[in-house]
């Protein structure tokens, strides 16, 4: 049975100096940015994944203590181990894995942690129960909260259940963020990939409300002059 410590000696041989700034950059961890105090090790995604596959009997004990640390890195190896754990446990386990991922919302603390986390776990719990969580999670003060409130909602619109979708990204229209405009653009953009009448539904609704952002995002397949006809109507 490896140990959190063999994981974690795993990773340092792992850790590239160079690709750790590079990573720093990217993910805004300045003061004042919405990834401030991050540290990276400067490990690339599969390499993660590939030690996460190793370590997947990892306790939620020492998942914890992962999650806990400013270290990037060790909370997305964390994330992928408890996603690896609920992909094969059963129901009464899998609930125990989702209340785990709830509690550690606060740790879950940058857009590509939430991303690659959270309909694959959360959304997938949800597919055939009540979804209130979704909705106190999108009008949280919490900009990470709000973001795994839409992007669960991924989960969904797999089986074009799209009603969820549609009424979180009404509450998320006002948002100041622009991580949560991109966030919900492209879930809306998923939305319309398998019914475009349904989004232009929305879109016509919406338009004149919509950040530009979250607009550009969500008509980014429209061919050319459909592109323009929306960016048009928001002008006005």
């Amino acid at each position: 049975m490896f140990n959190l410590n063999q994981l974690k000696k795993e990773l340092d041989k792992l850790a590239n100096k160079k690709q750790a700034v590079l990573l720093a950059g990217f993910f805004k961890t300045g003061k004042g940015e919405y990834g401030a105090g991050d540290i990276f090790l400067g490990i690339k995604v599969p390499a993660q994944r590939n030690v996460a596959k190793k370590f997947s009997n990892l306790g939620l004990v020492d998942i914890q203590r992962l999650l806990n640390s400013k270290i990037h890195e060790y909370r997305l190896i964390a994330l992928m181990i408890l996603l690896n754990q609920y992909k094969n446990a059963e129901t009464l386990n899998r609930k125990r894995l989702v209340d785990f991922y709830l509690k550690n919302t606060r740790n879950i603390n940058n857009w590509d942690l939430v991303d690659l986390s959270c309909h694959y776990i959360l959304g997938d719990y949800l597919l055939h129960r009540p979804r209130k969580v979704l909705y106190r999670l999108a009008k949280s003060k919490n900009l990470w909260e709000r973001r795994i409130a839409i992007i669960s909602t991924f989960a969904f619109i797999r089986r074009n259940d799209f009603n969820d979708t549609l009424k979180i990204s009404e509450i998320l229209l006002n948002d100041q963020h622009d991580l949560i405009h991109k966030a919900t653009g492209w879930m809306l953009r998923e939305v319309g990939k398998r019914d475009r009448v349904v989004l232009e539904n929305f879109l016509r609704e919406h338009y004149k409300t919509m950040p530009r952002t979250m607009l550009r995002y969500a008509i980014e397949k429209f061919d050319q002059p459909k592109r323009m006809f929306y960016l048009n109507l928001f002008k006005k």
